[in-house]
């Protein structure tokens, strides 16, 4: 695929059809159904009827991280307010960020955290569009906890709520260290997951931590090189055995999300059909016409035009159906991105 070829992938989208709130409860969020490799599309009035295209035996896997609060406002000695992205630490203190107002600050400058003042930061050099701050205080992914907002989508275009807090979470997220939530699995509730372990469908866990890359724009070096931003993920020993399992018995492994899907794929020998454990980090760049084997369904969000994760669901299944789905999903007044409706991509067994 060609750079040029982003085109196919546009769409316009009504500004009432972006999700810029959860719905009342996560599971009530309408389900797209999508044939894989059949010719089948059905709209589902909520979430929660996905129960009837599962079977026991199947295998669901998720990502289980959680968003760090890494949104922070800083404070310079001159009452300058500056709001940064706080993205990767690049080695023990040292943090590359996002900050805006970035031309106003020098090599050298302090600031402080807003929130408390007692978070101490050094200007360091730049990076194209980020700045490396030094933190002269101990910080850790607690330490966002206590000074930093949510990093709700900017494309919400409003502030984070306490709801946020919660919503922009899943139920089941474990450790802290993304900058976005897998949302995919935000539709999820407890009773949900109880209901899949009473049908014998086993829902697995992995950590992939979601980058900032996520939310950035494809441009001609990503095609060439085909790689994207690179994140790290660690597969379980235990997930590996079920799957490895799995694989051997021919039960249906079902990716809860696009970034669950790119550390599945990563971790997945299709010569020996089994997933190698541990960490890992991932830079793969999903296209059509790219074979995807190490799962055969996908539960995923409706995403951006011209996104490198509509592209790796094009992968999934083919362009022309993704398209076709997306098509429908507007003209039916569907809620697109973050905090909207869901799609699952998987061969019904009884149409």
């Amino acid at each position: 695929m060609e750079f040029q070829d982003l085109s196919d992938f546009d769409f316009e989208l009504p500004e009432d059809q972006i999700a810029k709130f959860p719905a009342a409860k996560r599971d009530k969020s309408r389900l797209l159904v999508i044939g894989r490799t059949q010719n089948f599309l059905k709209e589902e009035v909520e979430f929660s009827k996905i129960l009837g295209y599962l079977k026991e035996g199947d295998v669901l896997v998720a990502n289980a991280t959680r968003v760090s609060k890494r949104r922070v406002f800083l404070i310079t000695k001159t009452g300058r307010r500056h709001e940064s992205m706080f993205l990767s630490e690049t080695e023990p203190g040292v943090w590359k960020t996002l900050t805006r107002n970035s031309k106003k600050l020098k090599v050298g400058d302090k600031v402080t955290d807003e929130a408390t003042g007692r978070f101490l930061f050094s200007v360091g050099r730049k990076e194209e569009e980020f700045i490396i701050f030094r933190a002269e205080t101990p910080l850790d992914e607690n330490s966002f906890e206590i000074i930093g907002r949510t990093p709700i989508p900017p494309y919400f275009k409003r502030e984070s709520t306490s709801e946020d807090d919660v919503r922009y979470q899943t139920v089941y997220s474990k450790n802290l260290g993304s900058v976005a939530a897998p949302t995919a699995g935000l539709h999820f509730t407890p009773e949900l997951l109880e209901e899949l372990k009473n049908r014998n469908i086993e829902f697995l866990k992995l950590e992939l931590k979601v980058g900032y890359g996520t939310f950035q724009s494809l441009n001609e070096d990503h095609f060439a090189n085909k790689k994207l931003h690179e994140e790290e993920f660690e597969l379980p020993l235990e997930t590996k055995n079920v799957l490895d399992s799995a694989k051997k018995d021919g039960r249906r492994i079902i990716s809860v999300g696009t970034t669950t899907l790119r550390a599945l794929e990563s971790a997945y020998d299709p010569n020996t059909k089994t997933f190698r454990s541990g960490g890992g980090k991932t830079r793969l760049f999903l296209q059509p016409e790219d074979s995807i084997l190490s799962c055969e369904g996908l539960i995923t969000n409706f995403h951006l035009p011209q996104s490198s994760l509509l592209l790796l669901v094009s992968a999934f299944a083919e362009k022309e159906k993704i398209l076709k789905a997306y098509k429908f999903a507007i003209e039916q007044n569907f809620r697109f991105f973050s905090y909207g409706d869901s799609m699952l991509i998987l061969d019904p067994e009884k149409i």
